[in-house]
């Protein structure tokens, strides 16, 4: 008897040993994420003595090269680290069933690039073990984007899920780089703003004076054009005392501190009350919801608008044309406010780098992609490699060589780029440096417009929040009933379907959604970024 129970002792000791294993195995990031081989290099290049091969699933943008296997900047990493991705790529409007399908199924790559995961998947899957918790391998290996941290706590804060643990890495604009941050900008067309002897508008009485006397002037010239009406509700925002933090509908209350829904509020009816005078005076784009991207670049090409939202016009009508345009300074509204708050904060998505636990070698992965978090890093990813793709001229600049901005073969410069480079139509990665951009908001026209608007910038800035799994999924259902209908109204509002005389019907049709609930969710996710 006691044999009996010996041997069902030590059976029943070894399944739960395996049992532990498994469970280990499954969940395992922490004994993973402290893995090290002896092939390994902490510090220095390569970054392995022997190559090695990781698997990557990698979202592309439209006009993204669609074979990374054998340009410029990818080779040139794997010569400098010993580290060989095989990557599978995935076109824009396919990311999404892809990376849920990779998800479902369980067969994983060993990391997910620029794939845009959600934060319900990151969180939900960080907990489960599939992917990798980040924070000791950061701590250990990944020096350029600690010190980001170290500089800016905000990106640590916005990286940081509800259990207090990493499981992704950030897409960061440099801090100190205000014109990708802050576009798109406002735009006057100069040869008008001289014609009327007017200054670029500093007031939206100023602004409203404008378009009515290009209207009055240049009746065949549209007064303001845009290919996105919430454009001009965003750049009005800082005018109406809403929109304070940055982030679409959430912002705080100026007399109390308290995190609000600001759709709700007076100064967003005063603000949509505005735009739908432009609109029914027929100073704006009449099609301003409706327009097609092509049919407002051919506006834009022909001299049509008299003021605009738009990225560099220089770089995208062509100098002829764009160099007319000066850039415009945030508008004073009627109760004094007077803030720039179409501004991101640095932390654009956070969910662009993804360890998961197929990944064989950890601390390696990681290491590979922190170098896009240091100044080396973002000059190769986003400039390339001196004298093959970009030079640094003799005030100091860097800047894409002749073969890339003067096509041979009349391409133009994006699709000259994409021969050499991964960046163009991704967030990546990594860090956007200023000196190291030369696309449209890198330009000189674009970086002149940006530095006006600095003075205004708000004080505060929030990222998205990151949620528990219950708060997202909660959050998910109530946002897709209240931010649709927000935005549906907005538009009714200010193309004249819809009376202001409804107003008070539209709040209570929000408050009936479930608006309690959702701020609730927003406030403690609130507290959580303060606390972290």
């Amino acid at each position: 008897m006691k044999k009996i129970l010996y041997v069902f002792m030590t059976l029943l000791l070894l399944f739960l040993v395996a049992c532990s294993k498994d469970s280990g195995e499954k969940a395992g990031t922490t004994d993973k994420s402290k893995e090290v081989t002896d092939n390994f290099n902490e510090t220095g290049m390569p970054i392995v003595d022997e190559p090695i091969t990781l698997k990557m699933f990698a979202g592309m943008g439209n006009n993204t090269l669609k074979n990374w296997n054998d340009i410029l900047v990818w080779n040139t990493y794997e010569e400098m680290t010993n580290i060989h991705i095989e990557w599978e790529q995935i076109e824009a409007e396919a990311i999404e069933e892809k990376r849920n399908l990779a998800l479902a199924s369980g067969s994983l790559p060993d990391a997910f690039y620029a794939a845009n995961m959600p934060t319900l998947d990151i969180f939900k899957y960080g907990q489960q073990g599939s992917f990798l918790e980040l924070n000791d391998l950061i701590e250990k290996y990944a020096p350029n984007l600690t010190k980001l941290m170290e500089e800016n706590p905000d990106i640590r804060k916005a990286i940081t899920f509800p259990d207090g643990k990493i499981y992704s890495l950030p897409s960061i604009y440099d801090p100190e780089f205000t014109s990708v941050r802050t576009h798109p900008l406002m735009w006057y067309n100069s040869e008008l703003l001289d014609k009327y002897g007017m200054e670029v508008p500093a007031s939206t009485e100023d602004f409203y004076e404008y378009l009515k006397k290009v209207k009055a002037e240049d009746p065949d010239i549209t007064p303001y054009g845009s290919y996105n009406g919430t454009l001009m509700v965003n750049y009005l925002r800082g005018a109406f005392g809403v929109g304070t933090t940055g982030r679409e509908f959430i912002d705080k209350d100026p007399e109390t501190g308290d995190i609000r829904f600001y759709p709700i509020t007076d100064n967003y009816k005063e603000l949509l009350q505005y735009m739908n005078k432009l609109y029914s005076e027929k100073l704006v784009e009449p099609n301003i919801y409706t327009i097609e991207w092509a049919q407002f670049l051919n506006n834009g090409a022909e001299d049509k608008y008299g003021s605009m939202i738009f990225y560099a016009p220089e770089e995208l009508f062509g100098k002829d044309i764009g160099e007319k345009y000066v850039g415009g300074l945030p508008l004073e509204g009627p109760n004094g406010e007077h803030k720039w708050s179409n501004v991101v904060n640095p932390v654009i998505h956070i969910g662009k780098f993804v360890l998961t636990s197929e990944n064989p070698d950890p601390a390696a992965t990681i290491r590979w992609v922190d170098h896009f978090y240091s100044d080396e890093g973002s000059r190769l990813f986003y400039m390339g490699v001196e004298g093959e793709t970009y030079e640094k001229t003799d005030d100091g600049k860097f800047k894409y060589m002749e073969k890339i901005t003067n096509s041979s073969e009349g391409l133009t410069k994006e699709q000259e780029i994409v021969k050499y480079l991964g960046w163009v139509g991704i967030g990546a990665p990594g860090i956007l440096m200023q000196d190291y951009f030369d696309g449209s908001e890198g330009s000189d026209q674009a970086v002149e417009a940006a530095s006006k608007v600095e003075p205004y910038l708000l004080d505060e800035v929030w990222p998205p929040f990151t949620y528990t799994e219950e708060e997202a999924k909660r959050l998910s259902a109530l946002s897709a009933d209240i931010e649709k209908y927000v935005n549906e109204m907005q538009d009714k509002f200010v193309v004249g379907e819809e009376s202001f005389d409804k107003w008070d019907s539209f709040v209570k049709n929000i408050e009936k959604m479930g608006l309690e609930e959702y701020m609730e969710i927003q406030k403690q996710a609130f507290e959580r970024y303060e606390a972290n």
